[in-house]
């Protein structure tokens, strides 16, 4: 697992011309930009959800 999370698409426009986005000031860390539709963004992680226990149902079902 890497340190640096990479989307695959922009978030936007949906092109995959994505590029590191080095900012004038401040840390550009998780910072992409899309040079299709030339807007810069960033990705950050909230936390990881912990995993189902086995055995239990899981939200989203049928009702």
């Amino acid at each position: 697992m890497t340190s640096r999370a990479v989307p695959y698409h922009c978030p936007f426009c949906g092109d995959e011309d994505l590029w590191p986005h080095e900012a004038e000031t401040g840390s550009s860390h998780g910072a992409w930009e899309c040079r299709s539709c030339l807007r810069a963004f960033t990705l950050s992680m909230i936390k990881q959800l912990p995993r189902p226990a086995l055995g239990t149902a899981t939200s989203g079902g049928t009702r």
